[in-house]
């Protein structure tokens, strides 16, 4: 009896070794699948990407696209089920978390850039978006040579922030700038008259507009000082890892599917107010969804 069971393991064992298992491929997949549970980094007000909605629950459109991942990871990792824990992370923490292995994966609103991608590595892109201002509808702020002596608001660790700085120096400008932790508290500071501006990422800023007492008092104003790539965060020399959410990712995309969970965040009323963001697919976002790929723009 013993030694039947002994045999039939070995066969079991040759069966399996014979091909390497895409675990084996990646130490991010192998401890997935030794544990069977996956850490998902998500922010907690990157409105319509990843937020919380009144009751506490992660929602978003990167955070939808996350989940149809984690099911593609159980399905090749042949797993019954999966344990997803949801770790809050900030624009300061979140690449160190990936970087550390307490996350696996972050997806909210993180531009792919190539100081980032020395230190973490990007899946295939899932949103392209413009930076631009937020202000008053009546405050006289159109574009960013407006802010001149005024005060400007961004979020802290992010590349509005990087690139609002830049332009104050280069122009000398004489802005003041206030770095918020996250983007609720940057809404806020413009909110409550604190600063005239709001710096930051297009769709960011519409959703923080989605959240104001009154919408229609606000607008998103300004040229576009950069275009961005957001995609998730994997550790970095961990290609088994990025392939695997990289096909993911490309057949939600390629398939339409994508095209649906956008409208559903972008074009329809979402929580908590019921707010209607009414951001049209742009050109950039059609062209991706048709092609997808992880270049960062600069």
């Amino acid at each position: 009896m013993h030694f039947m069971k002994l045999a039939s393991a070995v066969i079991i064992a040759a069966t399996f070794s014979s091909t390497p298992s895409v675990a084996q491929e990646s130490s991010t997949l192998k401890k997935i699948k030794d544990t069977g549970t996956i850490t998902l980094g998500h922010r907690e007000s990157s409105i319509p990407f990843s937020y919380y909605d009144d009751k506490q629950q992660v929602i978003g459109y990167s955070h939808e696209l996350l989940l149809k991942t984690v099911e593609s990871i159980k399905n090749e990792l042949k797993l019954a089920k999966i344990d997803t824990r949801l770790m809050p992370v900030t624009s300061a923490n979140r690449i160190t978390l990936v970087q550390n292995g307490t996350v696996d994966i972050e997806c909210g609103s993180t531009t792919n850039n190539l100081e980032r991608q020395k230190q973490v590595s990007f899946s295939t892109t899932i949103f392209v978006i413009g930076t631009r201002l937020m202000a008053k509808r009546d405050s006289g702020i159109k574009d960013f040579a407006d802010l001149a002596g005024k005060n400007v608001v961004t979020t802290a660790g992010t590349t509005s922030e990087r690139l609002i700085r830049k332009m104050n120096e280069d122009k000398k400008m004489g802005m003041s700038i206030i770095s918020a932790k996250d983007h609720g508290e940057s809404f806020l500071t413009l909110e409550t008259g604190r600063a005239v501006a709001f710096m930051m990422d297009d769709a960011l800023l519409f959703g923080e507009m989605a959240k104001a007492k009154r919408a229609s008092d606000w607008a998103v104003v300004g040229t576009p000082q950069s275009k961005e790539a957001y995609g998730c965060m994997v550790r970095k020399d961990d290609p088994g890892f990025k392939k695997v959410v990289d096909a993911a990712l490309t057949k939600v995309m390629t398939s339409g599917e994508a095209e649906k969970i956008y409208a559903k965040w972008f074009m329809a009323p979402i929580p908590p107010k019921g707010l209607n963001l009414s951001m049209p697919l742009s050109d950039e976002m059609k062209e991706l969804y048709k092609a997808p790929n992880d270049k960062a723009f600069e």
